[in-house]
């Protein structure tokens, strides 16, 4: 299948490292005008240097916005006032005890997994139904169907954006735009790495030992038995926002691993 996005403009929040650097590239080599975002301008310009050693010819842009705000979604729509493609990728997750949580990082970590995206829909999907072609891609989490005890929070946010991701499928039916959400399970993506790195020093173990512990532990139904590399989920991305994928919306796209024991 070759997959093929010229003259299309992509957004992907959150996009200077990680899974969403990864889906940036993807767009980017199928042909796609990419803008990239990230917080700080410091980390936009080292990516935007990096991804055009390694692609040239590609038409590439960026800017520094902190979209868990309302102010840094406008910043970002002044930047890039339509796109073809919207990649809602911009998301953290923390380690957590429940019972000592205080309500403001709930509400923080909401917008920030939520809201950014709930705006940025707002704001490009009605000119994609306008011109009846769009693509819109949530990035949820296995985490929204399996809610870590570690992290309630995280998972109540990725819950949110399947809810959010169908709902949004169900109003723009029939426009010619989908809408997809996109469930990665244990990812190599630079918090979990970062997370993996912290616990082999502190136990003394390679990272490689430090995953295999945490999928014993953590995720003991993967099928895959590794952590997923996030071009594994920025292929599935890639696919969601392409021409061959038009009959496919309303949907979560598990790239999980198998994690989720489901055949729904």
């Amino acid at each position: 299948m070759h997959i093929e996005l010229k003259n299309r403009k992509a957004i992907v929040t959150g996009s200077t490292a990680g899974i969403g650097r990864a889906i940036a590239e993807g767009l980017a080599r199928a042909g796609a005008a990419v803008v990239i975002n990230g917080r700080t301008q410091e980390r936009v310009d080292a990516a935007l240097r990096e991804m055009r050693t390694l692609l040239p010819e590609a038409e590439l842009t960026g800017v520094a916005a902190d979209i868990a705000t309302a102010v840094g979604c406008t910043a970002l729509f002044e930047h890039a006032p339509d796109a073809d493609i919207l990649v809602n990728n911009a998301g953290t997750a923390r380690l957590n005890n429940f019972f000592d949580q205080v309500d403001d990082e709930w509400l923080d970590l909401f917008q920030l997994n939520v809201m950014s995206g709930v705006r940025a829909a707002r704001h490009y999907v009605p000119k994609m139904v306008e011109r009846g072609w769009g693509r819109v891609v949530f990035i949820s989490s296995e985490s929204g169907l399996n809610i870590p005890k570690e992290m309630i929070d995280y998972g109540v946010t990725k819950t949110a954006i399947l809810a959010v991701s169908r709902g949004l499928a169900e109003l723009v039916a029939g426009t010619g735009v989908t809408v997809n959400a996109v469930l990665p399970g244990p990812t190599n993506s630079e918090i979990l790495s970062k997370w993996m790195n912290s616990a082999a020093k502190e136990q003394g173990i390679t990272q490689a030992q430090a995953e295999r512990e945490f999928l014993a532990a953590a995720r003991p139904t993967t099928l895959i038995n590794r952590f997923a590399t996030t071009e594994e989920v920025a292929n599935m991305v890639v696919y969601a926002c392409s021409e061959q994928a038009s009959a496919t919306t309303g949907a979560a796209l598990r790239v999980d691993g198998g994690v989720v024991r489901s055949i729904a």
